[in-house]
């Protein structure tokens, strides 16, 4: 019997579900500090490897905090965006044709909306149109407000 024969006849290999990528840099660290400290010493190992994906895990890192600020600072612009429409005339992608006075602004894990006078609530990516706060609709014109 050769090795590829009695590797092939032999229990099946486990396969790991984790790596290094489910490790933070902590552990990733901890890791190459523990390898280190086993390794013989007339023999040391090559960790230029794990150094390098390291490395790779705090650029990930790096981002994923950079993303998560980013989406942060646009969430508070499009809250302070949508609190300048306060008190303004909108149209919306739902009601093109009837402006609407914005009343209140609200942020939730759906992103931020505006409550308008008749008590509905749209998000401001449905916005279409802002008219200034002296806009008169044809209705109030003819009614003389």
């Amino acid at each position: 019997m050769d090795a590829v024969s009695a590797t092939a006849d032999s229990a099946p290999i486990p396969t790991v579900d984790k790596g290094f990528g489910t490790l933070d840099s902590d552990q990733f660290t901890q890791l190459i500090l523990t390898e280190l400290g086993n390794q013989d010493p007339l023999e040391p190992n090559d960790t230029g490897a794990l150094l390098e994906q390291l490395s790779t895990i705090r650029s990930i890192e790096s981002d994923t905090k950079l993303n998560d600020t980013l989406a942060s600072m646009v969430e508070r612009t499009d809250f302070m965006g949508a609190a300048g429409l306060i008190g303004q005339k909108i149209t919306t992608a739902d009601n093109p044709l009837t402006p609407l006075t914005v009343t209140s602004v609200l942020q939730n894990d759906d992103g931020v909306s505006v409550s308008l006078e008749d008590g509905s609530f749209v998000p401001i990516t449905s916005i279409t149109t802002v008219f200034g706060d002296s806009y008169e609709s044809p209705a109030d014109e003819e009614s003389g407000e």
